[in-house]
């Protein structure tokens, strides 16, 4: 007589292979399972200490530095985590002093660079260098003097007030997504051209989910390397870009 197999097959397990999402994960009578419940209270927990842990500047700088990038420090006007996290309007802002400092700076030749904390230090700690890297084999520009911001405290529209302040025809800002369940360090991408303070939201491009797991640096460089080259040209950018990277090989590399 043949064995009866009591362990039945879950269809399911087959598309958890594609995905990270919380998908098939089980059940025992009425509940998940006990190892289920504890994925999830890691990956909550991993997206907390996403949101509040501090980005390591002085080390991202020092890597920018060997990488020979010019790295430049500003802050937002959310003097503290607590305060930025409650008041999203003072992480949008250049702090004046900051703003008098940049327009100092000699201007930006082309681009401004600007890498924001956000919402994941963890994601610029990760990816925000070899992006970067990533972007510079593709894009021809003057890098030697391509003005890399760090920004501390910041949210997407700081970008305009430092790509304003160093007259830059174009800002890209690289920063820290909203951490999911299973996304704790998610790298956003947001390109704006012709920035100004007041730029609304429709004038900027975006390229999500940047990091090995998600859009990987190298078709994130390409997208973005299409992007920039089409601001640039077109005189424009957001709702009426539109991004056909797609449409190109991403092995082409920069002419």
């Amino acid at each position: 007589m043949k064995d009866i197999d009591l362990i039945q097959h879950n269809p399911w397990d087959e598309l958890r292979a594609h995905t990270s999402a919380r998908i098939a994960l089980g059940r025992v009578g009425c509940s998940l399972p006990t190892r289920e419940v504890l994925k999830f209270g890691l990956a909550h927990a991993q997206a907390r200490d996403a949101v509040h842990r501090p980005l390591d500047f002085s080390e991202l700088k020092q890597q920018l530095h060997a990488a020979g990038f010019r790295a430049l420090k500003v802050r937002s006007n959310a003097e503290d985590r607590q305060t930025y996290l409650l008041r999203p309007d003072h992480g949008r802002h250049l702090y004046s002093d900051c703003r008098v400092q940049l327009q100092h700076e000699l201007p930006a030749p082309e681009l401004a660079i600007v890498l924001a904390d956000g919402l994941s230090a963890v994601a610029v700690q990760r990816h925000a260098l070899p992006l970067l890297q990533a972007f510079r084999e593709r894009f021809d520009t003057d890098w030697a003097n391509t003005p890399v911001v760090l920004a501390e405290q910041g949210r997407v529209a700081i970008g305009d007030g430092i790509g304003e302040a160093l007259r830059a025809r174009l800002v890209i800002v690289m920063i820290g997504e909203r951490p999911g369940l299973t996304s704790p360090d998610s790298l956003g991408l947001y390109l704006t051209y012709a920035p100004r303070v007041g730029c609304p939201d429709s004038a900027r491009n975006c390229i999500s989910n940047v990091r090995p797991e998600g859009l990987p640096y190298e078709q994130a460089a390409h997208k973005l390397d299409y992007l920039a080259r089409q601001a640039l040209r077109l005189q424009l950018s957001g709702v009426q870009l539109k991004d056909d990277s797609n449409l190109q090989p991403v092995a082409r590399q920069a002419d």
